[in-house]
């Protein structure tokens, strides 16, 4: 089995410190201009998607929908996240780039 490179990078940026999950911990970070990523679960609630979708634009943070609940959770150490947050610029970017990747790549299944 392939490892998740995006799910590796957000392992990494949260033993870092650069991760924050959560929806409180999520929509706070944002609201405060410390977020530079929001990804949330694809089996997230449409509120909760609508709800980040919305935000996100509303305060020009890049978003992505990405994994389930239980893998991002299990990635940065934690129980189900619905949504997390990058707080480091470069780290954002690198995901950002892995998940468009990702998005494009005919073996990702």
């Amino acid at each position: 089995m392939k490892q998740d490179p995006v799910l590796s990078l957000l392992g990494l940026a949260q033993k870092a410190g650069n991760v924050k999950s959560g929806e409180f911990m999520t929509e706070s970070t944002i609201k405060e201009g410390k977020s530079f990523l929001c990804i949330v679960a694809m089996d997230a609630s449409d509120n909760t998607k609508k709800k980040f979708t919305d935000m996100c634009r509303f305060y020009g943070v890049s978003m992505a929908m990405y994994s389930d609940m239980g893998s991002l959770g299990h990635a940065i150490g934690k129980e189900y996240r619905a949504s997390l947050c990058v707080t480091n610029e470069k780290l954002a970017e690198q995901i950002r780039n892995k998940i468009l990747n990702a998005s494009v790549d005919p073996e990702r299944k």
